[in-house]
């Protein structure tokens, strides 16, 4: 598709949704001896995570797996719709939206397998990391450089910023002493 087009719908976004497992992590999934599931978050993709909520653009993750650690992740980066344990990803995110009264041209939605198709179909701006399902990156609008959990989700960030004119002023506050 079309950069410029691409951006114009990134203007649009009010709310950007994030599968996690293959999307804010690579995807692995470690499990120790006693049940612990460990996962590995990238630094990157948190902050630009922070810095796409200071726009005022709402942030959601819906993810079929449940895990206190994406619930400690998430609290700690200041995101307040957080769904697990959803196989049903198309019907949340439909229910975030009308909870929101957004629309579907107002919403984005990263994901990396077949799992996230009913969600990724309901938005406006439906994204692919780059190791993603090639079923899923043949029903994206955009698809990332890098590969889930090694910075994609920043890269969508800084998408959306960028295209809301917010990105530069963002930066500015590091520069000014």
């Amino acid at each position: 598709m079309d950069k410029k087009l691409i951006m114009a719908k990134a203007a649009a976004i009010k709310l950007a949704v994030f599968d996690v497992d293959g999307v804010l992590t690579d995807g692995k999934l470690m499990l120790g001896e006693s049940g612990n599931e460990y996962k590995t978050f990238h630094v990157h993709d948190g902050y630009g995570l922070i810095m796409l909520l200071e726009t005022g653009c709402k942030i959601a993750v819906i993810t079929a797996r449940s895990s206190n650690i994406v619930a400690e992740r998430m609290a700690s980066l200041g995101i307040k719709y957080v769904f697990q344990g959803e196989q049903d990803k198309g019907a949340r995110l439909l229910s975030l939206m009308a909870t929101l009264s957004l629309v579907s041209d107002q919403v984005a939605y990263v994901g990396d397998d077949v799992i996230d198709l009913p969600a990724m179909i309901q938005v406006g701006l439906p994204i692919a990391v780059a190791d993603a399902r090639s079923e899923v990156q043949n029903n994206a609008v955009w698809t990332t450089e890098s590969r889930g959990g090694e910075g994609a989700v920043r890269e969508v960030c800084e998408l959306i910023m960028r295209a809301q004119g917010q990105y530069d002023d963002l930066i500015q506050r590091y520069l000014v002493p």
